[in-house]
This record gives structure tokens, sequence and C-alpha cells, in this order.
């Protein structure tokens, strides 16, 4: 029986759904993210012969502090030749090398001066069709691979944090003039989160 008290039962709760669903995965990641870091150091306060207080946070704390002193500490002091050095040791050795290296990698692409991610894309994937898809600029240059007139594209899946590399032509992409946090957030929402973008872009010349 459709009942108009029951739709507006439903409605209250469907925009409570909304409202906490989202902040409660929010909180839920979040506090995940808190307790893996924290885990890492715990820190127990003694108060008394046979009993700690364990303080939830503060070993995060100061990993993030210890982080953050180590890199004022590694800019201001450390010559960058040391940098160096240590960098062409660890190419030298084969696992340390392709662990090393992929995480760096993948951390300077998101946060780093190099940031890789800053220069969203549309890829036409099939002419014949026109189908389209969203992505991110990587290299620009593969001559080390010999390969021309090619570019690397990253696209994330949807609903994941994963996503995958497509070598296309440089004449199948557009360059986009949008924000790349908003593309990013468009993607991984599978285009539900999404804000109206300038209609002008750039098509990069062949």
């Amino acid at each position: 029986m459709n009942s108009p008290f029951l739709n507006r039962i439903f409605g209250y709760f469907v925009r409570g759904l909304v409202l906490v669903a989202p902040l409660y995965f929010t909180i839920l990641i979040i506090w995940t993210g808190v307790e893996a870091l924290d885990g890492i150091l715990p820190v127990s306060i003694p108060i008394s012969a046979k009993k700690t207080i364990y303080l939830p946070g503060l070993g995060m704390l100061i990993i993030l502090l210890g982080i953050l002193l180590l890199g004022f500490f590694f800019s201001t002091v450390v010559p960058q030749s040391f940098f160096r050095f240590t960098e062409r040791i660890l190419r030298k050795i084969p696992l340390v090398n392709l662990i090393f290296y992929s995480i760096k990698d993948l951390i300077s692409a998101f946060v780093g001066d190099k940031k890789k991610f800053n220069q969203p894309v549309l890829v036409t994937i099939n002419r014949e069709s026109d189908v389209k898809k969203l992505g991110f600029i990587t290299q620009t240059d593969l001559s080390h691979l010999y390969i021309k007139d090619y570019i690397a594209v990253y696209m994330p899946h949807s609903y994941a944090f994963s996503g995958e590399l497509f070598i296309v032509p440089i004449a199948n992409v557009t360059l986009l003039n949008a924000n790349s946090a908003d593309i990013m957030k468009m993607i991984v929402s599978g285009g539900v989160s999404a804000k109206d973008y300038s209609p002008e872009y750039e098509e990069e010349e062949g």
C-alpha cells in the first residue's frame, strides 16, 4: 500500500543514511589508519608498579614528529651528494632497488616535489565508437623505451585504490582544463561526485 506517511518516513531514513554513512566510513578509515600507525609504536605510561595506561594516538604523533624532524634534518643539514651516493648504492641491489624505488616513486607521485597526477586528460579508447576515458599523464617522454609519439597515461579504477597504465598515441589525448583533485574524485566515485567544469580545453597537438 502506497502510504504518504510511510513514504515520508522512508524519505527521512534515506536522508539520514546519506548523512551518517559517509561520516561513519570516513571516521572508520581515519581511525583504522591511526590504529595502524599507532601499532608501530604503542606507548603505555606507567601509573603504578602494576598498571599502565595506553594512550591511543601518541605513538602515531611521535612517528609523525619523527618524520618531520628527519625531513628537516636531511633537507638542511645532510648534503645532496650524500643522497645521490646512497641512491647509487641502492640501485645496485636488485630486490631493494625494486621495492625502494617503486614505493618512492608512488609516494612522490602524490606528495613529492614532482607530482605525477597533476595533468588530467581525456583519452579516446575507441575512435569508431568514440569511447573515452579519464586519466592522468605520468610520462610524456618514452624515448628510453624507443617509443615515439606515445605517452603514458594512468587511469584509476572507480571505487578502488587501483588503476591501469596505458601507452596511448598523443593524437588520442586531450588535455583537460580542470582541477586534478576534482577529476580524481570524479573517477573514483564512478562519476557520481562531479562539479561544473569549464567546457574549454586544449587539445594536445600530435
